[in-house]
This record gives C-alpha cells, structure tokens and sequence, in this order.
C-alpha cells in the first residue's frame, strides 16, 4: 500500500510538472528588496514550525497531492508564507489546475518571491521561495490561465490564510 501511494504521489508530481515549460527567471531578474529578512538556523525554525511545516519548508519537501487544506480552498483574503506571514498570494488569482496542490495564476509582488532553477527528480523546473524567509513554497510553470498564462504550484501547508 505504502508502495502504491508512493507512485501515485510520483506520477502526479510529472505528471503535473510536465504540463509546460516554464519561463526562467533568475535571482539578478528579480527585485529582492525584502527589508526584514528573516534568517534563522534550522534550530530555531524547528521550534517555529510543525514537523511536516519543516519538511516542506526548509527541506523543499512536497506534501502528498490532493492532501492539503488550501487545495480546494475558496475564501476571500490572502495567502501568506507559514513561516514568516510574508503576503504572497490573493484569492481572486486562485484557481483549480486539477494537479492536487493549490494554483495561483500571480503572486502579490514578484519581489516577495525568489525563482531558482530546480533540477531534482530528472526534471526541469523553477523553485519558488519566500524572499523575505527563504522557504520553499513549491514551483511556477507557463501552463496557466490566461491573462498570466503561469501557474503558481503551491504546498497548503507552505501558506497560511487571511480573511
């Protein structure tokens, strides 16, 4: 059973993440103008956050798809990193991808996110981070909705949620 699950969860990960190529941006593109920046030893963010919070956050770990609470998530507000309260995200930009994680077609600011080409698992994609915290919150493809046409793949558990 362990076994299944896990390939569900790899099959849905390419399968999501083959969707489209992705437009690459680099940190020098970027304006990374995040006065208060938090940096804090593995230590210290162990006290902050959950296990699994951890995980995903400073480990680059990914929840298991169609798991996570802001999945099907529809409220009116703001999606914020986890760790630092960092507004990342607004409700009217969300939408349903059908990949298993929440999707975001725009982020607030770009300066409040940092693009980083990621290579693991044999493929080719871009990271996002918080720029104000550095955690992982998941990874930006060019198969998103028009007028963006970017999907913004998102760990619920990277984002928490302001009314």
């Amino acid at each position: 059973m362990k076994n299944l699950i896990c390939c569900i969860s790899i099959f849905s990960i390419l399968s999501c993440n083959s969707i489209g190529q992705t437009k690459q941006k680099t940190n020098t593109q970027l304006s990374t103008n995040m006065s208060n920046k938090i940096e804090k030893s593995n230590e210290e963010w162990k006290k902050v956050l959950s296990p699994e919070q951890f995980n995903i956050l400073r480990e680059k770990g990914t929840e298991m798809p169609y798991s996570g609470k802001y999945y099907l998530h529809n409220e009116k507000g703001t999606y914020v990193c986890a760790a630092c309260g960092n507004e990342l995200f607004k409700s009217d930009t969300k939408f349903n991808a059908g990949c298993g994680w929440p999707s975001f077609s725009d982020v607030i600011d770009s300066s409040k996110v940092v693009y980083t080409q990621d290579k693991t698992l044999g493929m080719e994609r871009t990271e996002i981070t918080c720029a104000k915290c550095g955690g992982h919150l998941g990874h930006v493809f060019n198969d998103g909705p028009i007028p963006t046409g970017i999907r913004y793949c998102i760990n619920s558990v990277s984002i928490g949620f302001k009314k």
